[in-house]
């Protein structure tokens, strides 16, 4: 499959720009493999650079600020040159992307709003830019997949996918946005919690899994959230029992969740489940890279007690 963005014709350069990629598909991780072409029109065109950015739409920190068009990742892939008039050149590249990239499709199904591009950026003059959009699609790592999976068949299904333009305190994150995955919290888990967002936080070696859960008593007027992280390698991802890990991490998060809350009404605790008959290979303890914290201040939570 390939995909052209083809920006329109500078009303007094006559410069056109055409981007195109080989294949649009790609993962966090990998290189986005394409060809920028530049036709000058009837004059020379002194072109300052070219360069190439990975665009989305994410919320502010403010939740009342309005969505914004973000640029989280670029790189120049020419620098100065002159295209005679009437003359055309052609720069191929291979844009590394980010492990941290948002994931926009996951079985094939864009996630929902979730939208990525590509842009290209010819400057011609500081306050002049040519630009072309291309679609891009991100899917999931292994690791991810595997996680997505295993919530799906645990009983969580998907209610909304966003980005957040901000970093996350205590995180070793790179880029200048996060990515949000909030569900429905499955039967088996409901009670100690209502809801439960699902960050990912990738890096050539593995994957941070962070699990946002909140109570909300409506009625009284309560809510608690709490933060548990945990740690899996990519290598033997496809040798783990992913329902088996997943559910571990919920239960110990749920677990400590619910012990840190100041209700005893709803802090009962998750002993058992439907879906494991065994712990999994490798547990990973709650709260890894947190200090171990659980109902702190953490990542934005709220409520008391520290876990060890």
């Amino acid at each position: 499959m390939r995909l052209t963005g083809v920006s329109p014709e500078s009303g007094w350069t006559g410069l056109s720009v055409r981007t195109a990629l080989a294949n649009p598909s790609t993962r966090p991780g990998l290189r986005l493999p394409g060809r920028v072409t530049v036709i000058a029109g009837s004059t020379d065109v002194p072109v300052l650079h070219v360069r190439l950015g990975l665009v989305t739409t994410a919320e502010p920190d403010d939740p009342e600020a309005p969505r914004r068009l973000v640029q989280f990742h670029q790189a120049t892939v020419a620098d100065g040159f002159v295209l005679r008039a009437g003359r055309g050149r052609s720069i191929p590249f291979e844009l590394s992307l980010p492990w941290e990239t948002p994931v926009t499709v996951f079985g094939g199904v864009p996630l929902l709003s979730l939208r990525m591009g590509l842009r290209t950026e010819v400057a011609v003059e500081p306050r002049l830019d040519q630009g072309a959009m291309v679609p891009v699609f991100v899917h999931p790592l292994p690791t991810q997949a595997h996680v997505l999976a295993a919530l799906d068949t645990l009983g969580f299904s998907m209610r909304q996918a966003g980005l957040v333009d901000g970093r996350l305190p205590g995180v070793a994150q790179t880029l200048p946005l996060h990515q949000r995955l909030g569900y429905w919290v499955a039967p088996l888990y409901a009670g100690p919690i209502t809801e439960l967002e699902l960050i990912f936080m990738a890096d050539p070696a593995g994957l941070e899994v962070i699990l946002w859960m909140d109570r909300r008593l409506a009625l009284a007027g309560i809510t608690h959230q709490s933060i548990s992280r945990f740690r899996v390698w990519h290598a033997g991802a496809d040798q783990r029992d992913w329902v088996a890990t997943v559910d571990a991490w919920l239960r110990a998060a749920i677990n400590r969740h619910a012990a840190a809350a100041a209700h005893a009404d709803w802090s009962a605790t998750i002993s058992e489940s439907a879906h494991v008959s065994r712990p999994p290979d490798q547990p990973v303890p709650p709260g890894f890279g947190l200090g171990g914290t659980a109902g702190g201040a953490g990542i934005g939570g709220s409520g008391g007690g520290d876990g060890t």
